[in-house]
């Protein structure tokens, strides 16, 4: 996949999680949200590890954080 391609599925699943995000009066449907808007940025952080740092795994590290985190607010859920 192409680096611009990345950045703006990115770019649309974190629009997605925001336009949901701002109205909700649903706990689930704003953990929903933030499920989405956690991805995009798992995304972005893959995405420009590989790009610019393709020996180190920085930002692949940082992505399985953020996919604990993801985890432990659904538990909390």
């Amino acid at each position: 996949m192409m680096f611009e391609h990345v950045l703006f599925l990115s770019a649309y699943l974190f629009s997605i999680g925001i336009y949901g995000l701002i109205p909700s009066r649903s706990m689930v449907r704003a953990l929903m949200c933030l499920e989405l808007i956690l991805n995009s940025v798992n995304i972005n952080l893959v995405t420009f590890s590989n790009l610019f740092d393709s020996r180190q795994l920085k930002g692949d590290i940082f992505s399985i954080f953020l996919i604990a985190i993801a985890a432990a607010e659904a538990a909390i859920g």
